[in-house]
């Protein structure tokens, strides 16, 4: 593992086997997912201007966008581009590799994948996925948020809370609790069906977004 850009979080020596998390510069790190002790990697990943210009003018063009098809890990690309076909090719082709790495890590024959336009948050309480493990990138716009496992109490998710709403149930103490994800970022989160996890999934949400921004979200899960 390259120890210039990736790097272990742990919350202190009581913590220490608490699953925590670990982000890097290369895609590389993505091969973390499989360490007991994290429940979240991070591929801190940088847009080229072309593909960021792609994705401003999609948005502009698809504001109300949202569409989930199942590819192959061998013809990812053909296939997106047929399912697709509004997409620019550069952003085709990101998605694609995107696809391509999920599969290939967790060898896999094909996936799921769903990318939206979104004005609103899709998921606004803190909930774990009950998936094995789901990749999330925020192609624009504001960025998933998460809860390190450490300050959070498990009891207060879903009926526990009383319907309360996060930061009044006792799930977290205080807002610095809350963390997020930046634009760009690749997170693989595992999920509660992650064998050794069941008890241990990322809570996460998706980020409160004003009615003038749109976000560009791709999810990939297991086929």
């Amino acid at each position: 593992m390259n120890t210039e850009t990736t790097e272990l979080f742990a919350a202190d020596t009581e913590t220490r086997n608490t699953p925590s998390f670990s982000k890097g510069k290369l895609p590389t790190v993505l091969t973390d997912i499989y360490q007991d002790n994290l429940n979240m990697v991070v591929w801190e990943r940088a847009f080229s201007k072309e593909l960021t210009q792609a994705i401003e003018e999609f948005i502009s063009n698809n504001p109300d966008f949202s569409k989930s098809v199942n590819v192959s890990s061998e013809s990812a690309y053909q296939e997106l581009q047929k399912s697709l076909d509004d997409l620019p090719p550069t952003l085709v082709q990101n998605i694609a590799e995107l696809v391509d790495m999920f599969c290939c890590l967790f060898d896999l024959k094909d996936a799921g994948v769903r990318l939206a336009t979104l004005n609103s948050a899709m998921c606004p309480r803190f909930h774990v996925d009950r998936v094995p493990c789901r990749l999330v990138t925020t192609f624009h716009g504001t960025a998933t948020q998460w809860l390190p496992n450490h300050v959070l109490d498990r009891s207060k998710l879903g009926h526990g809370s009383y319907g309360q709403p996060d930061h009044l149930s006792g799930l977290y103490q205080d807002e610095s609790d809350v963390q997020q994800l930046s634009c760009g970022d690749v997170a693989l989160l595992k999920g509660g069906a992650w064998i050794g996890n069941e008890e241990t999934a990322l809570v996460h949400r998706s980020p409160m977004v004003s009615a003038r921004e749109n976000r560009l979200l791709l999810t990939v899960d297991f086929g």
